[in-house]
């Protein structure tokens, strides 16, 4: 209220009151009342499109809309009690940098890739899954009918009975880190 009349006055800079709101440099005071700053904290850390970056991007993210004296000690201790938070530590990760091409292979079937094709209706054998194993130097490749219940073992001896029969041994297999490849294949 007192500067609210400060502003009506004029005898204070930065600080607008626009129908009824104030605000300092276009963005909206807000009140010493805890409970509304917790509840802005609560909705601009737990929304939808909010992914636990840290008090600094939340900062960012508020002080556009908001202002209040300690805006920035309130996130930073808002935060450190966020246990979620504590455990993605993103600032401490590599950063990332641009990809690295994988090496033209030499020899056919000799660097191979491979990959599941899901979602798929069930056929009259009960398969619903295509395996998808490619040769990255002819860009030949196998499609093997599966289902998605097979384990590892099961989809090692497929391997071993359609793949390595025909081609050997491949030097490298690229893949991407789904459970079943991860496992004990």
């Amino acid at each position: 209220m007192k500067l609210s009349k400060k502003v009506e006055e004029g005898s204070i800079r930065h600080f607008t009151l626009k129908e009824g709101v104030l605000r300092y440099r276009g963005r909206i005071c807000v009140p010493k009342n805890v409970e509304l700053k917790k509840e802005l904290l609560n909705e601009s850390h737990d929304s939808t499109l909010s992914t636990h970056l840290g008090s600094t991007k939340m900062y960012r993210d508020l002080k556009s809309y908001y202002w209040w004296l300690g805006i920035k000690k309130d996130i930073a201790e808002f935060v450190a009690r966020y246990l979620t938070c504590q455990r993605v530590k993103t600032k401490h990760q590599k950063p990332r940098s641009l990809l690295q091409p994988l090496p033209i292979p030499i020899w056919k079937w000799g660097h191979i890739t491979m990959d599941f094709i899901v979602g798929l209706p069930i056929t009259q054998r009960k398969h619903d899954v295509i395996w998808v194993i490619v040769d990255r130097l002819t860009k030949s490749a196998h499609f093997l009918a599966v289902k998605t219940i097979f384990n590892a073992k099961q989809l090692a001896d497929l391997y071993l009975k359609e793949i390595v029969r025909v081609h050997g041994i491949p030097l490298s297999i690229v893949l991407d880190r789904d459970t079943k490849f991860v496992s004990n294949f």
